[in-house]
């Protein structure tokens, strides 16, 4: 019976950890065997029968039937006299197969037994975990809110398996409740403490491009390229794709009838505002696409430094540079290019260059003033005080002063 109860433990264990059978009998025989070791100091003379179905196993011990007075090693061999006990046709040199008990072996090892299983048990279990995870990294997965702390989310997917998103890796709008279902890539693997860490992300631009393949079968079919994802998380996003087959318009089938794909897109990743953009090697092309909505007039490029200058009527320069300079620092990272916005404007012999003033403004300021497309004293003056506050890291005192110094060139 105890025997029987042993192995009911090792198939709860097999069941809740959701082990392979090989790798179940393997660790069940390996840990017999090392009790057989401990005791007889040899396991080679033993054969370990386990039956997971039937939740029983067998010790079997053979030994080499000698004579009696030759008896040297009863663990491996047995007396003649012994040997006829079992049978009475056993002869010198023939081999004896008998059954042990392990249940004669004492608590204390049924006990050591159970507490070895136990540990290699979790160990594979975790080592499960790790690979299985590893193997999955930029995949989306989706989880049950468990835990909310602080710094991170405690979520569990339907193993019941402990995933981690951190705060760092939650979009800035994001707010969970214990019990919501939440959708992330895995990022990352990481051994903790000895414990398998499985790391989710929803701010990566991967979670983006796995949420397009699964919203776009065009992107998942491999007809649509996503080139390359740059993306401000819950703000903005700019997604560059291309397509192999000329009958297929990469954008539209990116949006969707009436934004009908995108729209599942932008509700999951809490209203980023997402621009699809076509991808092209023509760098100037490519450069226009990315400030859209804004119209450029010109672009001149500088190898050096992957610098661009970009030039746009008056009225088209904010929505360039977008809000909080959002528009154009992405439209830079996903073409490459460091750009610089100039307001073009009919010749005005009466106005002057900012780079008059370096005598009376500090260069940083004048700066600051070019990289909102300020490049001279009548586009900075055309601004209001309040428009340049929002705009530049500069403050309204400052700004004050500049003005004053400008103003007093055309009085």
């Amino acid at each position: 019976m105890e025997n029987i109860n042993l192995i009911e433990t090792f198939s709860e264990f097999k069941e809740l950890k959701n082990i392979d059978r090989a790798t179940m009998i393997s660790v069940l025989e390996d840990s017999f065997r090392s009790v057989l070791i401990k005791r007889f100091g040899t396991d080679e003379n033993f054969d370990v029968i386990i039956n997971l179905d039937k939740g029983d196993f067998e010790i079997w011990r053979n030994r080499e039937v000698v004579k009696d007075e030759e008896l040297e090693d009863a663990n491996l061999q047995i007396s003649l006299t012994e040997a006829k006990k079992i049978d009475q046709d056993y002869e010198l040199g023939e081999e004896v197969t008998d059954e042990v008990k392990f249940l004669d072996f004492g608590r204390r090892a049924i006990l050591s037994l159970r507490q070895n299983l136990s540990a290699r048990i979790l160990e594979l279990e975790k080592d499960s975990i790790y690979h299985k995870y590893k193997d999955r990294i930029g995949e989306v997965v989706t989880g049950e809110v468990y835990q909310i702390w602080k710094r991170e989310i405690l979520i569990l997917d339907d193993e019941e398996n402990e995933l981690i998103l951190p705060k760092a890796e939650q979009i800035p709008s994001d707010f969970f409740r214990k019990g919501d279902t939440v959708r992330a890539v895995v990022v990352r693997v990481e051994i903790r403490n000895n414990n398998p860490l499985i790391i989710l992300s929803r701010t990566s631009p991967v979670f983006l491009e796995r949420l397009f393949e699964m919203e776009v079968p065009e992107i998942f079919d491999g007809l649509i390229t996503i080139k390359k994802i740059v993306r401000v998380p819950g703000e903005r996003a700019k997604v560059a794709v291309e397509s192999y087959d000329e009958r297929i318009d990469p954008v539209g089938a990116c949006v969707g009838m009436k934004g009908s794909r995108i729209h599942g897109i932008v509700r999951e990743l809490k209203n980023e505002n997402i621009d699809v953009i076509n991808y092209t090697t023509n760098t100037q092309l490519f450069i226009q696409r990315a400030l859209n909505p804004a119209k450029i007039s010109n672009i001149k490029l500088y190898d050096e430094g992957n610098r661009a200058e970009v030039y746009l009527r008056p009225e088209e320069v904010s929505l360039a540079i977008g809000k909080g300079g959002l528009n154009i620092r992405l439209a830079g990272q996903l073409t490459g290019y460091e750009i610089d916005v100039y307001r073009e404007t009919e010749e005005d012999d009466e106005d002057v260059k900012l780079d008059e003033f370096t005598d009376e403004i500090e260069a940083w300021i004048l700066d600051e003033l070019k990289a909102i497309g300020c490049d001279t004293a009548k586009s900075v003056l055309d601004l209001s005080v309040e428009d340049l506050v929002k705009r530049t890291d500069l403050e309204e005192e400052t700004i004050r002063e500049v003005r004053g110094v400008l103003d007093a060139e055309f009085e």
